[in-house]
């Protein structure tokens, strides 16, 4: 959630009270606090923007969980490179749309790098390099991708804007990421494969993306940073579609079609709106590590929506995830 949203979302709730003057000084002595600092802190019996900040980026997660067997399901119909092209032209046609209907403007000028970095990493590279990876892999094994995502995202946001989060944020985030890599590659019996190697790629420009989207959210609304990043990105989704379609066969089945239209408006932009104002709320290094609990999540949804078979290490597994969330949420950074 964005400072801005914050107080607007305040002022909305909270009665009209004449400003302080200048320099005016409380009963007890204190100097005044002004009225944006009033309006900024949790209103009475309200929810804290830390606590929806959580709340948001949890969202984020759960949207994203699914996005892996709706891949799978659009793969059924459609070939890597064409699903990938398609979920991308979709996605920035919706987001050109919500940006033209709102009438906002162009970002500044120093806003695109990043804005680049997160349509590089989260529109192109991510969705390809994984969907390119599932035509191998189960989505049980690409869950390994998600499993260090947090820690590659804290990572690089620490080097990007200079906070160092606590050890204890850091051992919690590194035993939470290990724990998940271990139930992973266990069930891959460790043998890596090319499909690694595409999420080992995509696990990299994602975290990038993260990063620099959390960044970003913090001057724009989370929804406007995906929405110009997908928007950005057209030019190249529109020329892969276009070039694919004819190359790969299509078979579109109602699956395909569900799959597909997931990843465009869910995966590739409507979660990203909710997990961008998430990590404005409550920095990119924790927002990242409520992500240790989406492949627990992935293996639900694999299950139950792909048939595949729960590993009896799951529950033990999610519990040491759940104790490393609580830990790193409640860690200063």
């Amino acid at each position: 959630m964005t400072a801005q949203d914050s107080a607007t979302q305040s002022l909305a709730i909270a009665p009209e009270q004449p400003a302080p003057a200048p320099g005016a000084r409380a009963a007890d002595g204190a100097p005044s606090r002004s009225r944006s600092s009033r309006v900024s802190g949790s209103s009475r019996g309200g929810r804290s923007p830390r606590s929806s900040g959580t709340v948001l980026a949890g969202l984020g997660v759960l949207s994203f969980s699914f996005s892996f067997p709706a891949t799978a399901w659009a793969l059924s119909g459609f070939g890597p490179w064409t699903a990938t092209g398609l979920r991308g032209v979709l996605a920035g046609l919706l987001a050109a749309v919500c940006l033209a209907a709102a009438r906002v403007p162009v970002p500044e000028r120093r806003h695109w790098p990043g804005l680049l970095v997160v349509s590089a990493g989260c529109v192109l590279g991510f969705p390809l390099l994984t969907t390119l990876a599932l035509r191998t892999s189960s989505t049980a094994h690409s869950a390994v991708v998600i499993g260090v995502l947090p820690v590659a995202t804290a990572s690089i946001a620490a080097l990007r804007t200079g906070r160092r989060p606590s050890r204890a944020f850091w051992g919690a985030a590194l035993t939470g990421a290990a724990a998940v890599l271990t139930f992973t590659l266990m069930q891959s019996h460790g043998r890596p494969t090319l499909a690694d190697l595409y999420l080992f790629a995509a696990l990299l420009v994602c975290a990038a993306g993260y990063a620099e989207g959390g960044r970003i959210s913090r001057e724009l609304p989370g929804w406007q940073v995906i929405g110009w990043a997908v928007v950005a990105a057209l030019p190249v989704t529109v020329l892969t579609t276009a070039l694919a379609l004819p190359a790969e066969p299509v078979h579109p089945g109602a699956k395909a079609v569900a799959g597909l239209a997931y990843t465009a408006v869910v995966s590739q932009f409507g979660g990203f709106v909710v997990w961008y104002r998430g990590m404005a709320a409550i920095g990119v290094p924790k927002a990242s590590q409520l992500q240790l609990a989406q492949p627990l999540l992935t293996l639900v949804w694999s299950v139950l929506l792909l048939g595949e078979e729960l590993p009896a290490a799951a529950p033990v597994t999610a519990v040491v995830v759940l104790v490393c969330i609580a830990v790193t949420q409640r860690a200063r950074s």
